[in-house]
């Protein structure tokens, strides 16, 4: 264990003892206005309304009859990586996305699919996913159901038979390119944005025509090469807040999730991610504030046109994305009604913000945070602690890249007035990567990723896993304090529902789906789901009888890259919709028993320090992102260390020659030679050897 992992150790075991001193404890019109709040039978669009609120007025499913809610039915979902959606429910029938971007038209009362739409996407568009090949959603205006697809495309489905209407390509076919949010629709345009700034992205958001597909406008995040001017004033302007030669990393601020619009301010919200690379000395090398990374931007729908922004981590440089949910509400501050935009994004302050303008209203930390002492309330700028930066060596960052708070959608209740925010504890050792080179197509943070590696004694890691916290929060947001909490057993838990039933809906990564007293925080009824739930519920009427309904299936970003704390967690994938509803009495079907990972003996390993230092070095760079830290698998991809003697000798006609590609496996051809290839191979086999010797 060297010097730095005790200091990782030491931090993170820190962490834990600040964060974690409790126990784990009708039908409507489907006009182009937006949706009106008294609709209750239906959830028609991504947050139930435009302010993206997530709360439902039903009260049939409220505190007093929770303990009658059953499961109603179950439908599995035929593929195996993570679920992310947020399900559309409209005039009994219901429309949910999952991995690879298929959708599936469902009976809300019965769960009976009744079509599916595939979009083909190739398998090996895999690897510019850095988070799973995932889909948060699709949005429904009219006859069409529109979802966009990891590889780009954004599709018109038929929403009676299921058939394509249309397909536009959003990226000019430029890897590394994904989709996984979910669209929006205001009037006649369809918004969608895009992933890819982890790999050298430039990032936008586009507007198109909902009947024909064709483009309206595109607003780009990030200014591009001067010389070949700028899309936009706004952009002049942004460039100044840039140094370098920025646009040859591609700059970030990928838009690939929160959006909200306002109706009567005709305001479109959206929120702009990290920086390409993250290690802003790499990309600015002068510094400077990177507009518009890290920020909330509102446009004129229509058209495009900016407004006005706030920038949450102006110069970020740990993945401090804005992308996080934001919520639009109208709440009394100092004896006067406020238009108000809030967000808890990943650096772990929680925004209040006027929407008419942006002004800054107020921010304190709603977890942990050692990089920014607070929010100057003068200027709504963050006041820095020294030596977050990483510039004069290792620094333990908090939050760190998994964010206090990541895509998971929070809610808001005007009945109770507080936020419900699914947050957590993870830091981060941040360290400049010494040997950095742009590669297109791959990772490219600019942050050594070998640090995330664990020492071999096995209560050490268990010490560190035990410092990764997660917690439901109810927040006030005028007082901006905490009024309860429930503390779950780890991260990544799933997104949030609040209702008029005075209940608050929430899975976990364990595999419970449970509902809280929105008031109190007990927990007053619980699911066991057989698998994590990520994704955010909904609930809806049919047939005169108030459903809940979730996405559950485990992976996503976290349970592919930290397969080990998967493992310790006892969970697998079992990709499925859940409904309830009072009364429900179906029952899940018994899980098979999983086949133990058998390691079989591995390949001669070298004793060469330099060749494995090489591999493990390359190893974090560029392959841990889908096979794991300590190339220990979440079994959503091959295990590597449990791979067969012939494909140890077929390596390099794997990995330099693309054979497996059509499968999901890129070429590393271009960015590993033959040797450092080889050296790849060691590292693997060495861990593989570990593993081997233990079991």
């Amino acid at each position: 264990m060297t010097n730095f992992s005790r200091i990782v150790l030491i931090a993170m075991l820190a962490i834990a003892v600040i964060s974690c001193g409790r126990e784990a404890g009708e039908k409507i019109s489907l006009s182009d206005q937006p949706v009106a709040s008294s609709d209750t039978s239906n959830w028609p669009k991504h947050g139930r309304t435009d302010d993206e609120q997530r709360f439902s007025p039903l009260t049939d499913i409220n505190t007093e009859t929770i303990s009658k809610l059953g499961l109603a039915w179950y439908f599995d979902v035929p593929t195996d990586r993570g679920m992310e959606a947020t399900p559309i429910v409209i005039d009994g029938k219901m429309y949910v996305s999952g991995s690879w971007s298929i959708v599936y038209a469902l009976d809300a009362a019965s769960g009976e699919e009744l079509w599916r739409y595939d979009p083909q996407v190739p398998k090996s568009w895999g690897q510019y996913a850095c988070c799973d090949v995932v889909n948060r959603g699709v949005a429904v205006r009219g006859d069409s159901v529109f979802v966009g697809t990891l590889d780009g495309y954004l599709v018109s489905i038929d929403r009676n038979t299921g058939k394509e209407v249309w397909r536009v390509d959003t990226i000019e076919r430029k890897p590394p390119y994904t989709i996984t949010g979910a669209p929006r629709i205001v009037n006649d345009l369809v918004f969608i944005g895009n992933g890819g700034a982890d790999y050298g992205a430039r990032g936008y958001i586009s507007a198109y025509d909902a009947e024909s597909g064709h483009l309206r406008w595109r607003f780009y995040t990030v200014p591009g090469n001067p010389a070949d001017g700028f899309e936009s004033d706004a952009l002049a302007r942004a460039a100044k807040t840039w140094t370098g030669e920025w646009w040859t990393t591609g700059g970030g601020g990928t838009v690939w999730d929160s959006m909200a619009y306002d109706a009567e301010l005709d305001l479109l919200y959206f929120g702009v991610g990290n920086g390409s690379p993250w290690n802003q000395r790499i990309r600015s090398p002068g510094g400077g504030d990177n507009l518009f990374l890290a920020s909330i931007v509102a446009v004129r729908p229509q058209s495009g046109e900016y407004v006005w922004h706030y920038q949450t981590t102006p110069g970020e440089t740990w993945d401090f994305t804005a992308t996080q949910h934001m919520i639009l509400a109208d709440i009394e501050i100092d004896g006067k009604t406020r238009k108000v935009i809030m967000q808890a994004p990943k650096n772990g302050f929680f925004y209040v913000l006027d929407r008419i303008n942006g002004e800054f209203i107020s921010a304190e930390k709603f977890v942990l945070v050692n990089w920014a002492n607070n929010i100057d309330p003068g200027n709504g700028r963050p006041v820095e602690n020294p030596g977050a930066r990483y510039a004069d060596g290792p620094a333990i960052v908090a939050p760190s890249g998994w964010g206090g708070h990541n895509w998971h959608p929070m809610a808001f209740s005007a009945d109770t007035s507080l936020v419900y925010i699914p947050a957590q504890d993870l830091a981060f050792p941040y360290s400049d990567e010494a040997d950095y080179s742009h590669d297109e197509g791959f990772w490219n943070t600019g942050v050594d990723f070998e640090l995330m590696h664990l020492p071999d004694d096995p209560e050490i890691v268990a010490q560190i896993l035990r410092s990764m916290t997660g917690q439901l929060l109810a927040w006030d947001p005028v007082a901006q304090r905490e009024v309860w909490r429930y503390q779950h057993a780890g991260p990544w838990n799933g997104g949030v529902l609040a209702t008029a039933g005075k209940l608050v809906f929430q899975g976990s990564l364990i595999g419970e789906f449970s509902a809280y007293n929105a008031e109190t925080g007990d927990r007053v009824w619980n699911f066991a789901a057989q698998t994590g739930v990520a994704a955010a519920p909904v609930t809806y009427q049919v047939n005169g009888e108030q459903h809940v309904a979730v996405a559950a299936g485990w992976g996503t970003a976290f349970g592919i890259i930290n397969g080990g704390i998967v493992a310790s967690a006892g969970m697998r994938n079992h990709s499925r919709i859940l409904a309830f509803k009072l009364g429900g009495d179906a029952a899940l079907p018994a899980l098979p028993a999983s086949a133990p990972l058998v390691i079989p003996e591995p390949p001669p390993r070298t004793t060469d320090a330099a060749v494995l230092a090489i591999g493990k070095d390359l190893y974090y760079e560029r392959c841990a992102a889908c096979h794991g830290a300590d190339v220990m698998s979440s079994g959503l991809v091959p295990d590597l260390r449990s791979i067969s003697a012939e494909s140890h000798a077929a390596w390099d006609a794997i990995v330099l020659g693309g054979s497996l590609r059509d499968r999901g496996m890129p070429t590393f051809a271009g960015v590993f030679g033959v040797d450092e290839s080889a050296a790849v191979q060691a590292f693997v086999i060495q861990q593989a050897w570990r593993a081997y010797e233990r079991q």
